[in-house]
């Protein structure tokens, strides 16, 4: 059964008490506040695993306090909670540094589902970013964010370094464009579909030997891409 310590930020009683219970029981600790400016100070001093933050708050509002944290330095995944059904609203969230975002109303089931894919992610990347990944002929250092191939450095770009970190965590797994947008991009639209495939032509011609038949970025045609650290 998942644990961990959890904040929510939300000033809907009902709302508060549903998913208090339906987190519990799934042994989550939850402590709460109905105050933007009291969650900030909660998440910005006390240890969380994760933070549930609605926008609409009756002081200050949740991507106030998305920012204020990120600029404070904290870490703690952020899921917003927002009303607020434009894309606009939702990818100013993920660019304020929110790892999730979910659109009132919503599946009780659906939330639990968003916090335990959450607490996998960090943790997938808690055991890798002081790790050395090797791969072929390529070297991937994540301390120091460097990328090497025959022992020499590769210019490479923070999206793709991004991109190749989050392909290396979900190892194995075949993931949509779709996904890669909305983790690595922040995007939750189809239209920017292109974005993906740009950035993993050019990954491919950066750790690939041969980037037209990729033994490590495959496409699974019709579904996705995957990484694979063996051929």
């Amino acid at each position: 059964m998942p644990t961990g310590r959890i904040l929510m930020v939300e000033d809907e009683e009902g709302l508060v008490l549903t998913l208090t219970d339906l987190l519990r029981s799934e042994g989550y600790e939850v402590e709460s506040t109905r105050s933007g400016e009291q969650g900030f100070q909660m998440a910005s001093t006390t240890p969380f695993d994760l933070v549930l933050l609605d926008v609409m708050l009756p002081d200050r509002n949740g991507f106030d306090v998305c920012r204020s944290l990120r600029e404070l330095g904290c870490e703690t995944p952020i899921l917003m909670l927002t009303a607020r059904t434009q894309v606009v609203d939702r990818v100013l969230g993920l660019r304020l540094g929110a790892d999730d975002y979910l659109t009132k109303p919503f599946d009780p089931m659906e939330l639990l589902a968003r916090v335990e894919a959450l607490r996998r992610r960090v943790s997938n990347r808690t055991a890798t970013q002081n790790r050395v990944l090797r791969f072929g002929r390529v070297e991937v250092d994540f301390r120091s964010t460097e990328v090497r191939r025959d022992g020499k450095p590769i210019e490479m770009s923070a999206r793709e370094f991004e991109l190749l970190r989050y392909f290396i965590e979900n190892r194995g797994a075949t993931i949509p464009r779709s996904k890669l947008l909305g983790d690595v991009w922040g995007y939750h639209s189809r239209v920017f579909t292109r974005t993906v495939d740009v950035h993993v032509c050019s990954l491919r011609q950066k750790v690939e030997d041969d980037p037209k038949n990729p033994t490590y970025l495959l496409t699974v045609r019709g579904l996705g891409y995957k990484f694979q650290t063996a051929g």
